[in-house]
């Protein structure tokens, strides 16, 4: 397939990359940085022919102002966005009876553009698209060795919702007990065990049904125990941390024995 890309930035990059190495040929390459357009220009094989499809790969607020200045400017050619949390009406100035447009949105994180490409085998793509649109982004997802799901419009806020919750507030929750470790005089790496088997059995057998440790048996003297120490040790963060197991608790369905320990 041919590809018009608009944008440079981490996840245009590493799209760019895994759809050039899958056999597919970005033809046309645009930006707001003409030295950025030049950087990744480096990293791929640019090709020649008209675009089959355009990628907008932007900032989420900078989607609709892209989209209705290709309408004047570009060619007339099915587009789609990258955003999981932007409707497709923000495409509506490109849309029209020949030209449809949807969302190809990566459930990946995508740190840079060479480790981006990398991480998208075997990585789920949300779809927004009606058909025959909707079957051609499926095809371009397998290419590149991505598995899809389709994502109703209307859903995405919340389906964004989730994907950050899984990605950012885990990262959030990491650099507590990276404080903690450390505070405690022991490297976070040994850790990686712990949280890799907790990952996998979270999937194996559902967050609730994965959860151990004493909130899950009720062990109040020893959270009280827990909480005393990261007081001590993290002073006014101690909150978060408070905050986190009373959410614990709650999952567990133990909070009524915590009342008095996290307050």
């Amino acid at each position: 397939m041919n590809i018009a890309l608009y944008g440079t930035g981490r996840a245009a990059g590493a799209l760019a990359i895994a759809l050039t190495s899958a056999g597919h040929t970005v033809v046309a390459l645009d930006g707001r940085s003409p030295a950025a357009v030049e950087a990744l220009a480096d990293l791929i094989d640019l090709g020649e022919g008209e675009p089959d499809l355009r990628i907008i790969a932007v900032s989420d607020d900078a989607i609709e102002q892209v989209a209705t200045k290709l309408a004047a400017t570009g060619p007339q050619i099915d587009t789609v966005h990258v955003s999981g949390a932007v409707s497709i009406d923000a495409l509506e100035a490109l849309s029209s009876a020949t030209v449809q447009v949807g969302s190809f949105h990566p459930l990946q994180t995508l740190p840079d553009a060479r480790s981006g490409a990398e991480r998208l085998p075997g990585a789920w793509i949300g779809i927004t698209a009606d058909e025959p649109l909707r079957q051609r982004l499926i095809d371009l997802a397998t290419s590149i060795g991505c598995h899809t799901f389709d994502v109703d419009d209307a859903a995405k806020p919340l389906y964004h919702a989730a994907a950050a919750a899984t990605a950012n507030f885990t990262l959030a929750v990491l650099d507590l007990a990276k404080g903690l470790f450390e505070a405690a005089g022991i490297p976070f790496d040994t850790a990686r065990p712990l949280l890799e088997a907790t990952v996998a059995n979270a999937f194996e057998l559902g967050p609730r049904g994965a959860l151990t440790g004493p909130i899950a048996r009720g062990d109040v003297d020893t959270v009280t125990r827990q909480v005393a120490a990261v007081r001590h040790a993290l002073g006014e963060r101690s909150g978060d941390f408070e905050s986190l197991a009373a959410l614990t608790a709650r999952m567990a369905g133990t909070d009524d024995r915590f009342t008095e320990a996290l307050g």
